[in-house]
This record gives structure tokens, C-alpha cells and sequence, in this order.
């Protein structure tokens, strides 16, 4: 099989990884990805809350499903000052010890406005104040006013969404590295499925949903919703996992997964392990490395929505290793992508229409 990160891949995946979509304001990142599809599927559709999947092979009865999340973590204007400080609550997971220093991106209606999160210089934290740590209660955000009337002048009001300014680069010709890795590349993955199929002339005995789910870094509820809409016989989901080959963390506690090594794929309540074994059985059959993971309540992926609507749907997560996780500089391996899109491309030719997943026929 060619490369799949060729030129047109790599410019759809600056572009989509450059596009902010913070959860509950997905839109523009989700045109862009509907938009790179249409060559390559049948028809598209969007749910009321901003989810977006495309349909090849439509109308079959048995129905399968790839699926990657389209938002990112951010933060939302919570108060403003009358000195004109913007103080701010979580939009997603996010977090407040890599904010500091950080430019910003602040949708108004007016536009963006752009700021900055300040912080006191080390020379003044002395005292009782020289182990200050940025968190919620006194993270703050800049944009160069002189009082409350003039950020509201500019279009800021309680309620706008924030997002860091970062952009996708490459390091080392080896890793991307930026924000929203977290679950972007997921969404790009299973596009460039779509592109496989399409490209290789690749016939589906059933109807495949490619979905792009909003609204999983506040619980899952992209997922939650599609999955009733669907109604689907199978859930392949994409996410992310911790590479814990990093200083300071733990692979004792935190499993042994490391970047550029393969996909991981995880033993959970919410995975079916007859579909866990297809997926290992196509991964040998392919020469796809893969690591093992394992979680011992839910995966806090999508997989568990999936998993649990509709009186149960077996499900299996097949996860990219990312390093530095909801920070701005999230690292992926290009390896890894290329074999987590490999992966859940030849299982899907793998599956069969009426494949059943009873643990057992008959006693």
C-alpha cells in the first residue's frame, strides 16, 4: 500500500489541525473535514449538535462504524474586570498549568481578538508567593485594554470561547506536534480510510458511517447522540492514548505504550474481545505493529457510548499514541497514523455483513 501521508493528505492535515473547534463550537473544523470526504463517499449528513458522518455503500442493512471526535479543549470568558482582566472556566479537560504565557485566539462576534495569559514575572513571586502555581482561581487573560468597557468595545462578553494560537508544525521530520492532536488526528485517520476505499475500488457488503462526533471532551456526548441515531451493528473508535515513554510518567500505573511503536489497542469492559481478536488477527495478518493496553472501568472514550447504546453495539478502540496530552505541543508519530489508518482499513474488509458477536451459540 502507498503512503498515506503524501502532499494532499499533509495539507488537509495542516489545514483541519489549524482550524479551531472547541467543543460545542465545532462548525468550521467539521465543514473542512466534510468538504476533503465528498470525493470519496456516497452522501453526508449532521445531527442537531454539530456531528458530522459520511455514508459509503448507504442503505444496507448491517452497519458499521469509524469514529474519531472533532473538538478541542478550550476555555471559556467567565469574568471580566473592571481593570479589563479576562478570567476564564474550562471548556474540555483543559489545563491551567500550561496556560500561562500562552497567546489566545477569542471568538467574539465581532471576530477574534486576540490576548494572551499573563503571569506575575519570577522576580515579584518571592516570599510567600515564590511557589505560586497557575490555576483556575488565578489564571487571567490580557488583550491590552485599559478597563471592562474597552474589552467589551471590542466584542468579548461572558460566554466567548477561548482557544490557544498554537498551529501544527513537524520536529524532526518524524512527529507532529501542535494542539487538538487530541482527537483531529483521529478525524483525519478515518477520512484518509475513505480515501483507501475509495482509491483501491474497494466494494463494503455493508453500510459504513464514518463519523466525526462532537462534544466527547465534556462526556462523551457527540457519541452519545449519533450512536442512537445510527443505530449501528459496529463501532470502530480512534482516539488517543498516553505515550508514557516520557520523563515523569509512570508505566507501572500508566501502561507501556510508546510513540511510534503502533496503534494500542485496549482490553476494557466496553471492548468486545471477539472484535479485539479480529482487529489482532488483521494486524498480524498486515505486518501492523501494535501495542496492548488496559483499562479497568471504562476507556473515557467514545468507545463507551458506543458500546453501551442500543443494547450494547460491540465496540473496540484503537488508539494513536500522543504525547503531552491537552498541552500545545501534542506529539504524534507519523508511523503511528500511517498504521492506526492502515489498521481499521483492512478490518473493514475484514468484517462481514451479519457478522454476529455472541460469545457463545449454544450450551
Amino acid at each position: 500500500m502507498d503512503k498515506i501521508l503524501d502532499k494532499k493528505a499533509e495539507k488537509f492535515l495542516f489545514d483541519y489541525l489549524n482550524t479551531t473547534a472547541p467543543t460545542g463550537f465545532e462548525s468550521a473544523g467539521q465543514k473542512m473535514w466534510l468538504q476533503y470526504l465528498k470525493p470519496y463517499i456516497d452522501e453526508w449528513h449532521l445531527d442537531n449538535y454539530g456531528t458530522a458522518y459520511a455514508i459509503i455503500n448507504p442503505g444496507q442493512p448491517y452497519k458499521v462504524v469509524i469514529e474519531g471526535h472533532a473538538d478541542e479543549i478550550g476555555w471559556y470568558v467567565n469574568h471580566i474586570s473592571d481593570t479589563g482582566f479576562i478570567y476564564v472556566i474550562r471548556n474540555g479537560g483543559s489545563d491551567a498549568q500550561i496556560a500561562v504565557s500562552k497567546k489566545v485566539n477569542i471568538h467574539t462576534p465581532k471576530g477574534i481578538v486576540n490576548g494572551v495569559f499573563g503571569w506575575p514575572a519570577i522576580h515579584v513571586r518571592t516570599g510567600k508567593d515564590a511557589t505560586l502555581a497557575p490555576s483556575l482561581d488565578n489564571i487571567f487573560i490580557d488583550v491590552g485594554a485599559k478597563d471592562k468597557k474597552e474589552v467589551e468595545e471590542m466584542g468579548v462578553h461572558v460566554g466567548c470561547v477561548i482557544t490557544f494560537e498554537e498551529s501544527l508544525s513537524k520536529l524532526n521530520d518524524r512527529y507532529y506536534v501542535g494542539r487538538a492532536l487530541d482527537n483531529r488526528m483521529g478525524g483525519f485517520c478515518i477520512a484518509q480510510v475513505a480515501r483507501l476505499l475509495k482509491e483501491n475500488k474497494k466494494k463494503l457488503p455493508y453500510t459504513l458511517y464514518i463519523v466525526n462526533a462532537v462534544q466527547e471532551e465534556v462526556g462523551l456526548r457527540g457519541a452519545e447522540m449519533i450512536a442512537e441515531t445510527i443505530k449501528p451493528n459496529i463501532a470502530i473508535v480512534t482516539d488517543v492514548t498516553h505515550d508514557t515513554g516520557t520523563p515523569l510518567l509512570n508505566v507501572k500505573k500508566d501502561g507501556d505504550i510508546k510513540c511510534g511503536k503502533g496503534p494500542s489497542l485496549t482490553v476494557a469492559p466496553a471492548v468486545h474481545n471477539l472484535l479485539l481478536q479480529q482487529i489482532r488477527k488483521v494486524a498480524q495478518q498486515n505486518d501492523i505493529p501494535i501495542q496492548m493496553s488496559a483499562s479497568s472501568r471504562t476507556t473515557g472514550t467514545d468507545t463507551d457510548a458506543f458500546a453501551y447504546s442500543n443494547g450494547g453495539v460491540p465496540s473496540a478502540l484503537i488508539s494513536l499514541p500522543l504525547r503531552y496530552m491537552h498541552t500545545t505541543v501534542e506529539m504524534a508519530h507519523v508511523d503511528d497514523i500511517e498504521h492506526v489508518t492502515k489498521l481499521i482499513y483492512h478490518l473493514l474488509l475484514d468484517i462481514e455483513a451479519g457478522q454476529r458477536f455472541r460469545y457463545f451459540e449454544e450450551i
